[in-house]
C-alpha cells in the first residue's frame, strides 16, 4: 500500500464522482493508483480548477475498469472516510519549497495527476490541513474553558504525537470535533435556517454541526455534507420535519409544524443561509439524499 495525491478539479474532462470515484487513464496511472488500495490519498485542486490546494483526505477501496472506456479506470473511494481539511493547504511552503519532496523546487505546474508520496509528506500535509483555526467558532459548546487561557483548554490535543496519522484519521472523536469546527467556521457560527448567531460564555457558538447524510449511512465528514443548525432546528432536520430543496428553499413536512412556530424558527425568506465560500456550500447530492430518505414531506 502507498499514500498518494490525486488531482481533482471541477474543470476536468474525466468522469470524476467526488466522494465516490476517481476517474483516470490506465496507461499513465494504473500502477500508481493500485498501490493506494486500502490506504489514504489526499486530494489537490489547482488554480484552474478552483485553487483550494490540498483540501481533503480519503481512503481508496478498489480499482475497477471503466465499462465504457477500455483505456480508463476508476478508483472507488470509501465515502464515509472522506474528511475535508480545516485549512486549504497551498502546494508551496513559503521560504522552504513544496510540501511534496518529489516535486521540483520551482513554482512551475506539475502535470502528473497521481503522485505517490511518503508517509512523512503525508503527515506534513495532514498536520497543516487539519490544524484547528484559532477563532471563537472553534471553541466547543460544552466543557471547561477559561477565556484568559485562550483556546488551549477548549480543545482536545490536536493529532496526538506518536500515533500514525492514518489511525488518528479513523478516530470518531477526532473526526467529529474537526467536522464541527469546519461547519461552524463555514457558517460563521450562525444557524443556516434561523439566521440566529447565539453565543455563550467566552464567545462559544451555540450552533451545532449537522450531517446531511448521517455517519451511520456513510455520510462523509466534509463541510459540503454539513449544515450549521440551532438545537431545535437540528432536531427537526434529523427527524425529517424539514429539509432543503435544490434551490435552497426550506421545505417543511405537511402538518408537521404550525405556521406561527415556523415564523419564529426560520428566516423570513424560508431559504437556506449559505456560506460565502463556494466550496463550503451543501452539495445537491447530499440534500437530495436527505429529501428522499429522511424528509417526511
Amino acid at each position: 500500500m502507498a499514500k498518494a495525491v490525486f488531482i481533482q478539479s471541477s474543470h476536468s474532462s474525466y468522469d470524476d464522482q467526488p466522494g465516490s470515484a476517481y476517474h483516470f487513464p490506465k496507461r499513465q496511472y494504473l500502477s500508481r493508483v493500485e498501490q493506494t488500495v486500502g490506504d489514504w490519498v489526499i486530494f489537490y485542486e489547482g488554480r484552474r480548477g478552483g485553487g483550494r490546494g490540498y483540501y481533503a483526505v480519503q481512503k481508496v477501496l478498489q480499482v475497477v475498469d471503466d465499462p465504457l472506456g477500455p483505456k480508463m479506470a476508476y478508483a472507488i473511494l470509501d465515502q464515509g472516510s472522506e474528511l475535508s481539511f480545516e485549512n486549504f493547504v497551498p502546494r508551496w511552503i513559503e521560504g522552504q519549497g513544496p510540501y511534496e519532496t518529489g516535486l521540483p523546487q520551482s513554482r512551475g505546474n506539475n502535470t502528473s495527476s497521481v503522485r505517490v508520496i511518503s508517509d512523512k509528506d503525508f503527515a506534513k500535509i495532514i498536520n497543516t490541513g487539519l490544524e484547528p483555526r484559532d477563532e471563537p467558532n472553534a471553541i466547543p459548546r460544552t466543557g471547561e474553558f477559561h477565556l484568559e487561557d485562550g483556546f488551549a483548554e477548549a480543545q482536545t490535543p490536536f493529532l496526538p504525537q506518536g500515533q500514525p496519522r492514518e489511525l488518528i484519521l479513523s478516530q470518531r472523536q477526532f473526526r467529529d470535533q474537526s467536522f464541527a469546527r469546519q461547519v461552524k467556521h463555514a457558517y460563521g457560527g450562525r444557524c443556516s435556517m434561523s439566521g440566529l448567531e447565539l453565543r455563550n460564555g467566552g464567545g462559544r457558538p451555540e450552533v451545532e454541526a449537522a450531517h446531511i447524510v448521517p455517519v451511520s449511512k456513510s455520510g462523509p465528514d466534509t463541510v459540503s455534507n454539513g449544515l450549521a443548525l440551532s438545537g431545535t432546528v437540528h432536531w427537526m432536520f434529523d427527524r425529517g420535519l424539514i429539509s432543503i430543496g435544490d434551490d435552497n428553499e426550506i421545505l417543511v413536512a405537511k402538518k408537521a409544524v404550525d405556521d406561527s412556530t415556523l415564523d419564529r424558527l426560520l428566516v423570513p425568506s424560508r431559504r437556506l443561509v449559505e456560506p460565502v465560500e463556494p466550496a463550503y456550500k451543501p452539495h445537491i447530492a447530499y440534500l437530495r439524499w436527505h429529501r428522499e430518505n429522511v424528509f417526511k414531506g
